[in-house]
């Protein structure tokens, strides 16, 4: 089901892990943003953008994560785009003989076999001096950062203003460094830095999972995400909501993910004789 988020702008969510899929109304279809994740889903997704009476006839993907950069036939032959740097990343995912396999281990167990891989991953990098999404509809700006993934991109829909975050600033989920960066934490920050920055043109944030923010959330999300990171760097336990025992989502496994996080940090440190 389509949720009105703002004018012109729709989200569909998904059941397993909340993604939000985007959907922004042009005059000749929709520009589509990070749609998933299950092929039932994008199937229902499709059906919902045909009753809008417009095509795709675009599309995006924030990152190359693999809830990320799913499609289906269903939604047509439209362009899918990317920044240069997350596009060049799935271009050598895709080089392996064994990329399904790699992409497979990656796939929460509940839905693996409902994934739909046959379009996988197929996005053009937009030229890296790219600032706008090249689409015949509202002005789309293309904030790329080094926060999350390889070639991260924010969206900011300038009118009705809008900022899609892509997997940064969720209520349900903490934020993920790119533990393969030289320098994860700096990287978010960055990110985070960037985000900021874009805060005041902004009414509503569209997380990659979790709940819509509305006018006023948009910094408190960034301040929140900032603390956690900042307390994996300095190694201290984030008093975060939502790695707390009454967490309403994610309570049996978030926790673990952050001890996982916090060593990691720690590790990377050492390694650089960062003092702990």
């Amino acid at each position: 089901m389509l949720t009105l988020v703002a004018d012109g702008v729709l989200t569909h969510q998904s059941e397993l892990i909340q993604n939000n899929a985007v959907v922004v109304h042009g005059p000749a279809g929709v520009l589509l943003i990070d749609p998933g994740i299950t092929g039932d889903e994008l199937v229902c997704l499709a059906s919902d953008i045909r009753e809008l009476g417009r095509p795709v006839v675009a599309g995006f993907s924030t990152h190359p994560d693999w809830d990320h950069v799913l499609w289906h036939a269903e939604l047509g032959e439209a362009p899918r785009y990317a920044t240069a740097r997350g596009a060049a990343f799935m271009q050598d995912l895709l080089s392996n003989g064994d990329w399904k396999d790699q992409v497979a281990e990656a796939l929460p167990p509940e839905v693996a076999d409902e994934i739909p891989l046959d379009l996988f991953g197929l996005i053009t990098g937009l030229p890296a001096d790219t600032t706008h999404i090249p689409w015949d509809g509202a002005r789309v700006r293309i904030i790329e950062h080094p926060a999350h993934a390889q070639g991260h991109a924010a969206l900011l829909i300038e009118e009705p203003r809008v900022l899609v975050a892509g997997d940064m600033l969720s209520d349900i989920l903490i934020p993920f460094p790119d533990l393969e960066a030289a320098d994860p934490v700096a990287d978010y920050l960055v990110g985070l830095q960037l985000l900021e920055a874009v805060a005041d043109d902004a009414d509503v944030v569209i997380p990659g999972h979790g709940s819509v923010g509305r006018a006023g959330q948009v910094r408190a999300r960034i301040e929140l995400d900032r603390a956690y990171v900042q307390a994996l760097r300095d190694g201290q336990v984030p008093d975060d909501p939502r790695i707390s025992p009454s967490a309403t989502y994610g309570a049996e496994w978030l926790p673990g993910v952050y001890e996982w996080q916090a060593q990691q940090i720690a590790q990377k440190g050492e390694h650089d004789g960062t003092p702990e």
